[in-house]
Parts: structure tokens; sequence; C-alpha cells
């Protein structure tokens, strides 16, 4: 299999899908703007989502791919679907639980994750609602991200990469067509959320058949790969829940901020996710299996070099991203969010916090493509005392930020213990052993930074001034953002090819 070329499939999915996500972003602001509505739906619809990712993408995916990849490289294909079939009936009635939990226990859970919305009613009795319809999307998406696990184990990355563009696309058409039937009309959102789910899910259902892994209902606790999975799931959840408790606490900082906080760390952290989900999570979703599958074959060396891979390609392509963000930040969001409700006021406010959150984005990314090291070694201990670090640093850094800088303090802080994570994990990797640079780093990056700089000059002397932004005509500035997209794409990537870059020095194939 040429990772380069699975790189490229994941991260042209995720690019639709991002794109999507940019369209449905600018359907909502323009519908909605940045207000009580917003933040309470923005809220209710991260409850869910975060328990997604702790339960589905996270913890499980963490514990469930690497013993997968042994279980298919060790056992025959019947065997290994039974162990599919334990796993999934396991997950699925635990998480049904979870779900029944979490609708009844909406109110208390507004509560503690939004304690500022108690002092209006309104507010928060509108966050409850949204809540207990969104909920029951971390049942679909846990057997989505079960489904996701088994078809990129078995090199099938197009359909787990397409499955997100569903739920943009439940999210445009609700918004476009549904809102004026509903009292609010924010509950169309809520309610795109869940058929979102339910769409996601009923796409994967046929490509697991294609390859004979459709799981039946069977519960078994005996099965030694199922303890195992059970055994690396309880440390995967608690590190998996120390950035989503992070983001937790920062939506109970944000809560007391005025109006508006919320949404605009909503909006600032949508342009973030763009490149994290393009890069970080196209290449963690590649690597993971790989190195698994390296791993459970004993080949240390093999596992070091296409992690020192993974590295090299995600400096090469996440630096110039952290740097446009910031140079384009108001071109940026004026461009994509400035329509209807959403204002200029909104945008300068959007700005301020995806500055501060690009000064991490590196440390996230990288983050997505260290910690998988650790897991394809089934070993979650450690991310986690990482993460631990990282999560206490965050919150000391928000009480420093937040006072002088608002909400725009809540993102720094998220970027800069991002940062720390990624030092901390690449440090513990080397430490273990299971990893040595290849030679020529010391060239790869001075090389890299003259391209980062070109770039980011010709930017910063062609980008025109904050007035024109916020007061030009939407064709306008879309016209002149692509110019400026186009500009900075072709001076980087030209600096590098006259400093001796080729794409083949960054391909990479390895066996399925």
């Amino acid at each position: 299999m040429n990772l380069l070329k699975a790189l490229a499939t994941v991260s042209s999915m995720t690019l639709l899908s991002r794109i999507l996500g940019f369209v449905r972003d600018f359907v909502i602001a323009r519908a909605f703007g940045a207000g009580v509505a917003t933040d309470a739906f923005f809220v209710a619809f991260r409850l869910p989502n975060l328990l997604r990712r702790m339960f589905a993408e996270g913890a499980f995916s963490q514990a469930f791919v690497p013993i997968l990849a042994e279980q298919k490289h060790q056992r025959s294909h019947d065997e290994t679907l039974q162990v599919v079939s334990h796993v999934a009936t396991l997950l699925g009635l635990a998480v049904t639980a979870v779900t029944i939990l979490g609708i009844f226990a909406t109110p208390l859970i507004i509560y503690v994750t939004a304690p500022g919305f108690a002092n209006e009613p309104d507010k928060f009795a509108l966050t409850v609602e949204l809540t207990r319809i969104t909920f029951p999307y971390i049942l679909f998406m846990s057997l989505v991200a079960l489904a996701g696990g088994i078809l990129n184990t078995w090199g099938k990355f197009v359909v787990p990469a397409f499955t997100p563009v569903l739920l943009n696309l439940s999210f445009i058409g609700m918004a476009l067509f549904a809102a004026p039937y509903f009292n609010p009309p924010v509950l169309a959102l809520a309610w795109a959320v869940f058929i979102g789910g339910v769409l996601q899910l009923c796409l994967q259902l046929p490509a697991l058949s294609r390859i004979g892994m459709l799981p039946r209902f069977s519960i078994s606790l005996s099965d030694p790969a199922v303890k195992r999975i059970m055994k690396l799931m309880l440390p995967a959840m608690l590190g998996v829940s120390i950035s989503q408790i992070s983001l937790i606490i920062n939506t109970i900082f944000a809560s007391f901020l005025p109006h508006g906080s919320v949404s605009w760390l909503y909006y600032a952290d949508r342009l973030m996710e763009f490149p994290s989900g393009l890069l970080g999570a196209a290449l963690g979703t590649i690597l993971l299996p790989s190195l698994s599958r390296l791993h459970a074959q004993d080949k240390p060396e093999e596992f070091s070099s296409l992690l020192d891979w993974g590295l090299r390609l995600t400096l090469l392509l996440t630096l110039p991203s952290a740097v446009a963000l910031a140079v384009l930040a108001v071109p940026l969001i004026s461009t994509l969010f400035m329509h209807g409700a959403f204002s200029a006021s909104d945008v300068l406010q959007t700005r301020t916090a995806l500055m501060a959150y690009s000064l991490g984005l590196t440390g996230l990314i990288l983050v997505k493509i260290l910690a998988p090291a650790f897991y394809a070694r089934q070993n979650i201990r450690t991310p986690v005392k990482i993460g631990l670090f990282s999560l206490a640093v965050t919150q000391l850094m928000n009480l420093a930020f937040i006072g002088p800088l608002q909400h725009a303090g809540l993102a720094l802080s998220t970027g800069l213990a991002s940062c720390i994570n990624a030092a901390l994990l690449w440090h513990g990797i080397r430490q273990s052993g299971s990893y040595h640079a290849a030679k020529g780093w010391l060239s790869f990056m001075l090389r890299l930074t003259a391209g980062v700089l070109a770039m980011g000059v010709a930017l910063w002397l062609c980008m025109g001034s904050q007035d024109f932004w916020l007061h030009a005509t939407a064709h306008d500035r879309l016209l002149r953002l692509c110019m400026l997209v186009a500009l900075g794409a072709s001076t980087y990537f030209l600096t590098l090819f006259l400093l001796g870059f080729r794409l083949r020095d960054f391909k990479r194939t390895v066996s399925v």
C-alpha cells in the first residue's frame, strides 16, 4: 500500500468534508449569527460530540485498532470476525446505556458544563432541549468508529473518510429548508445532528459486508482479545478524557464571558480543525494500523522509519498552515462567516481566538502523529500521564490569560498546552528506544523554515488592509482570498522545490 497515495485519498475526502463544513458554518452564521441560540446549540452539540470522541473515535480506536491489526495478522478470518462481533456487541450495549443516562441527566450536565447559563432560564431550557435531541449521536458515531477502525485496518480508507460529509449535508439541508418549520428554528440544527448520525452508520454497513466483517450480536467477556481491549480502554478513556475535559473547562470559563464568546471560540476552532483534520487526523488514520502491524510483526527499524516519515510530512504541511491562519485570520473569517447576522465585530473577536489557536496548531497535529506510536505498541499509560500534566498546565494558563485576553486567553492556553504535550510525547518515544531520528533533520528544518518565511512575507505584503476585508463585497473578498491562497501555496512549494524538495522523497509503501 502506497501511504502517500492513501494519505492523498483520505485528505481529499477530508477536504470535501471540511469544505462542506465551512458551507455548513456559513449557513449557520448567516441564519443565526453569534448569540443566545448559537451559544445554546454549540454547547448542546459539544457534549455528545465530546463523549463520541472519548468513547468512540478516541479511547475505543486507540485500544481496538492495534489489537485488531494483531488479530488479523495472527488469526483466521472467521476468528477475527468473532472478535469483532464480541467487541461490537459490548460497545453497542455500553454506549446505549450512556445515551439513555445522558438524556435523563441533561439538566445536571448543563449545570456542570455551562453553569453561566443557569442565570438565564430561557437559555438554559433551550440548551437542555437541544442536548436531549443530539445525545443519541454518540450511539450512532460509536458504531461508525467501530466500522471505520475495521475498514482502516483492512486498508479501506475511502468510505470512513467520506462518512463525515453526510453530517455536513444534513446540517446544510436542515438549516436551509427545515429551520422555518421549527420553533425555535435552532431546533433544526439539533435534528440535523441526529439524522447525520443515522446516515453515517448506514453508509458504513455495506462496506463492512464487502470485506466479510459485518458484526453479529454476540456477547462474550471471555475472549482474550476482548479482555485486552477492555483493559486498554480504561487508561485510553482517561487519556482521551483529558483533552475533552479541557474543552469542557474552557466552555465553563466562556459561559461567564460576554454573549458570543462560546461562538467566537467555536468559529475559530472550526478554522483550526481544517488543517487539523486534513493533515493530523488523516495521517493518524493511516499511521495507526500500519504502525500496529509493524509492531505485531516485530519490525522496530521499519516502525521508527515510518514514524520519522510521518513527522517530517507533518511539519512540511503544518508549519505553513499555522502561519497562514495567523496572517490571514481576518480575510478567512470575513470571507467565510461575515454574512447576515455575523458582524464585523464578530470577525475581530473571532480573529483574536484564531491567532491564539494558530500558535498551537503544529503541536496539536504532532500529538495526533506521536500518540499513535504509543498506541500501536499498546502503551497508553505514557500518553495519559503526559496528558494529565498538560491539562494541569492548561488550567493554570487559563487562570493567567482569561483576565487580560478574555476568550482569546482560553484559545492561547489550549494552543500552548498542545505544544507542550507534543514535546513531551516526542521525548517519551525517543526515551523508549522505539524512535531514532533519521539523518538530515537539520537540513530539512532549515529549508522548511526558508519556505515558511517566504510564504509568510508574500501573504503579509499582498493581503491588503483590514478595512478592505470588513467592507468589501462577498464576491470581492472571496476572489481576493483565493488569490492569496494560491500565492501562498505557490510561493511555499516553489521555494521548497528550488531548495531541493521533491515529491518522490516522501513516497512510502507498506504491506497490508
